[in-house]
């Protein structure tokens, strides 16, 4: 679990972090240098979900070295089946939305952004959707910069503060 206490904005517990792949983790289907290793060290602390539609086919192998639960999406309507997947992710009858953590940077990252705890959207060479920017708490430049505030959570207490 990663604790966060946000003065003058929120307390989070998260318990799931929830990623999507293509634009977010990897580049043409292919995972960014250094992003298996910091998820490898995240996956001790938090439980690590992956929902994608699988663009280029290339999750699977990716992310096979990696702790982590891997969604391969269909159809359409993706951004509100990763809004329902975050959803899903409580116990019994809680919904886990105030537990997850979500990155993306899709059109269909929005709905999933917007109703995790804390959303970041990331903006890399594949670009960032305007609706993901402007339904996200935070915006990193790529998913390195991302995934090392949940390791030093101190950061987003420094940039989401009132």
């Amino acid at each position: 679990m990663i604790k966060i206490d946000i003065p003058g904005y929120k307390q989070i517990e998260a318990i799931h972090l929830v990623l999507d792949y293509n634009g977010t983790l990897a580049i043409d289907g292919l995972i960014k240098k250094g992003v298996r290793e910091l998820l490898n060290i995240l996956a001790s602390t938090i439980k690590i979900h992956i929902v994608t539609a699988d663009t280029f086919q290339k999750a699977k192998t990716e992310l096979k070295s990696n702790t982590c639960e891997l969604v391969i999406l269909n159809g359409d309507k993706q951004d509100q089946q990763k809004a329902q997947y975050i959803a899903g992710l409580g116990i019994g009858n809680v919904i886990a939305i105030g537990n997850v953590i979500a990155i993306g940077n899709g059109r269909n990252d929005t709905l999933m952004l917007k109703s995790a705890a804390i959303g970041i959207a990331v903006i890399q060479r594949e670009g960032a959707a305007k609706d993901a920017l402007l339904n996200c708490d935070v915006v990193c430049f790529n998913i390195i910069d991302a995934l090392e505030l949940l390791s030093n959570p101190k950061r987003l207490v420094a940039t989401l503060r009132n």
